[in-house]
């Protein structure tokens, strides 16, 4: 004899209830879910968007950004008051962090909209092979330095965030054929013992009216041969308006004791 098949009954309560079921009620609870999902999403975004201006919102520093020597003050004073501004001098002395510091509290005051830092690819030295990954990885360790500056000055969370929105760039130098730096922009040159006059004209070509340009280098530290860029600019536009060529002397050095008489070594004559 067949047995009968016996029917597992399910009971619903509320909270079982799935908002597309079509038994008795359906309609009621239907409503009610939406209307907790609702609540719910409503509640998330509040916490999303908290929790981004928490991870983005720049950090109020305890020690504000100051010169560590009179030739630095200098140095600032000369990149605040001029449209372009070469500083050239031994390494140590601060030439690098100073315009990265002024770019990043230019972005960060909203100043400016975007910092545009370039530099040669010249290896120093040696060749490293092909970089993997896109453009921006293969340039991403000529940058590392610059990158450390604006961690310090505004935060990891606010560097990677603009740098994903193209508030933050960092560029090869053949890649600036064709820009205009407009008043918005603060582009600093690094390195630029390693550039070409060719190069260097054509990066001097690309500012616009009011725009913020640095320009950094160690004409003893040359890793190309043949003519250099960054002298042959400095002596073509020596005593222009809008334009001023500060140099730093080894005593200028910050990074350490050390350093200078490294220099005072490698530099004697």
């Amino acid at each position: 004899m067949a047995k009968r098949s016996r029917k597992r009954s399910i009971h619903y309560n509320e909270e079982m209830v799935h908002p597309y079921e079509g038994h008795k009620g359906s309609k009621r609870h239907k409503d009610k879910y939406k209307r907790r999902r609702n609540n719910e999403d409503s509640s998330n975004i509040v916490e999303l968007n908290s929790l981004l201006d928490t991870a983005y919102k720049p950090p109020q520093h305890r020690r504000p950004f100051e010169a560590l020597t009179p030739a630095q003050q200098k140095y600032i004073n000369a990149i605040k008051n001029n449209c372009l501004t070469f500083g050239l001098g031994p390494a140590g002395t601060g030439k690098s962090y100073c315009a990265g510091a002024l770019a990043a509290q230019a972005l960060e005051s909203g100043r400016i909209e975007q910092i545009i830092f370039t530099r040669p690819a010249v290896e120093a030295g040696e060749q490293l092979g092909f970089l993997p990954g896109n453009l921006e990885d293969k340039f991403s360790v000529y940058i590392d330095a610059f990158r450390d500056i604006l961690h310090e000055r505004l935060g990891k969370g606010v560097v990677e965030y603009c740098l994903r929105h193209g508030r933050i760039v960092g560029s090869p130098l053949a890649y600036m054929r064709g820009k205009t730096f407009n008043a918005s922009t603060f582009v600093i040159l690094d390195e630029a013992q390693n550039v070409t006059p060719n190069q260097m004209k054509m990066f001097l070509t690309r500012i616009g009216e009011d725009c913020k340009v640095v320009i950094n280098g160690d004409m003893r530290q040359s890793d190309i041969k043949g003519p250099n860029g960054l002298d042959d600019a400095v002596n073509k536009l020596r005593g222009l308006p809008g334009v001023h060529i500060h140099t730093f002397e080894r005593q200028d050095s910050v990074r350490s004791g050390l350093v200078r008489h490294v220099l005072d070594r490698y530099e004697a004559i």
